[in-house]
């Protein structure tokens, strides 16, 4: 027998470290190669970790609750011979390996599959089992739960809220009225927050608190991006079997005016300002569960429109069907936010940090305007729209936010758009 180290694997290019959850194995069981072995955290996604060797679990080097280190020996296993004749040792593995041995997740057994009143989830991994077992889910309940990973698989966010919700459901009765700091009211339910809205309850305050935010508004005329839009929509879903929407024209509008006012595209790491090259743009998703995902278009002037709309609408279906990857969660240097898709008219959003801005697009509402012409000033109907910029004061005075707000609004006035090849 000979002892092996398991080193943690790489999570993405930012990340240098994960919380350990859950050993999923103690020591003295055996591990399968590709079998997973914990559960970890970091601050954009959770995932199992399979060991890329088969062995007895010898020793765990970093208890649950404590950081894991990138690159660093997470635990020891004891691997005879015959395991290594079956293996090789490689390297630390990255994410995408993690994936692919997704798929080696133990499924229910026949027996349990059948009672399970056609279950759609016939894969559950270990993690998910002992988080059933210990929480006393039973096999009708799981088969109960819509899964929202990975081809439909149930996750541990799902079992979770399941559980929380399940343990919850309960009335109060009229004597049982608590009033101050706990404020329940006959017939509430009580929800813990998902792992998810606590980090984006955390990072927002902790915006709020870092950046002194102020906001600048303007009403932009959408009448030539309306029109155009309206004229090639059918086409390009036609040739593209997916819907050209107002997103990827913001985003480009957006990207212009960076590369226009490039003091816009930093970022503050305490005293010092980090003037970025690359114009990543980051676009707020809202998730089925209410929750809020931005995941960034790397280098975002460099595309085309139509290049933009389609990595629009990729990386929007696979945040809602929660197939990101760390990488398409990284390096934003900027953040949209398109509320006008929930109707809404104006807003003021927080800051993604370290970034310094951020803007939101209003709904697009016909309105009576003056156009001034050559023939003079007349009132006709257009599409009007109004964006906010919200900005860190501590290094982006008005002029600057203000002016950069005005270019956005400029470009989407003048947009002319792109002919369909």
């Amino acid at each position: 027998m000979s002892a092996i180290e398991v080193i943690m694997p790489k999570m993405g290019e930012s990340i240098m470290e994960a919380r350990v959850l859950t050993w999923l194995k103690k020591p003295g069981d055996y591990v399968e190669a590709d079998e997973f072995i914990l559960e970890v955290a970091t601050d954009k996604i959770d995932t199992e970790v399979p060991s890329p060797y088969a062995g007895y679990l010898k020793a765990i080097l970093i208890p649950e609750g404590e950081l894991a280190i990138i690159g660093k020996p997470i635990c020891i296993l004891e691997a005879s011979a015959s395991d290594q004749k079956q293996q090789e040792i490689p390297a630390a593995l990255s994410l995408e390996d993690v994936w692919k041995v997704e798929a080696s997740a133990e499924p229910i057994s026949s027996a349990d599959h059948a009672n399970a009143s056609g279950s759609s989830n016939p894969w559950i991994s270990p993690l998910i089992k002992q988080i059933c077992l210990q929480e006393n889910v039973t096999q009708r309940e799981l088969s109960s739960i819509k899964g929202t990973g990975m081809d439909n698989r149930i996750t541990k966010k799902d079992v979770l809220t399941y559980i929380a919700v399940r343990n919850a459901k309960h009335t109060l009765s009229s004597s049982t009225l608590t009033q101050g700091p706990g404020h329940r009211l006959p017939g509430d339910e009580v929800l813990e927050m998902d792992r998810m809205r606590k980090m984006i309850a955390e990072r927002m305050v902790d915006s709020k608190r870092i950046s002194p935010h102020v906001s600048s508004f303007v009403e932009a005329d959408m009448h030539q991006v309306v029109t155009w839009r309206e004229k090639m929509k059918e086409a390009y879903k036609l040739k593209f079997q997916e819907s050209l929407t107002y997103t990827p024209i913001l985003i480009q509008a957006t990207a212009k005016a960076l590369r226009d006012f490039m003091g816009m595209n930093i970022s503050v790491e305490g005293d010092y300002i980090v003037q970025h090259q690359q114009i990543n743009i980051g676009m707020a998703v809202a998730l089925a569960n209410g929750n809020l995902i931005v995941p960034i278009i790397h280098e975002a002037d460099t595309y085309s429109l139509f290049d933009l709309s389609k990595k629009v609408n990729d990386l929007s279906n696979r945040a809602r069907q929660n197939k990101l990857k760390p990488q398409d969660l990284e390096g934003g240097t900027f953040s949209i936010s398109n509320i006008g898709s929930f109707g809404n008219l104006m807003g003021t959003p927080i800051i993604v940090q370290p970034q310094v801005g951020i803007l939101a697009f209003g709904i697009i509402e016909k309105k009576p305007a003056v156009v001034s012409g050559p023939a003079g000033d007349v009132i006709q109907i257009r599409e009007k729209m109004f964006i906010s910029h919200s900005y860190d004061h501590r290094v982006v005075d008005g002029s600057l936010g203000g002016g950069f707000l005005r270019r956005v609004a400029d470009y989407l006035e003048q947009f002319e758009g792109q002919d369909l090849d």
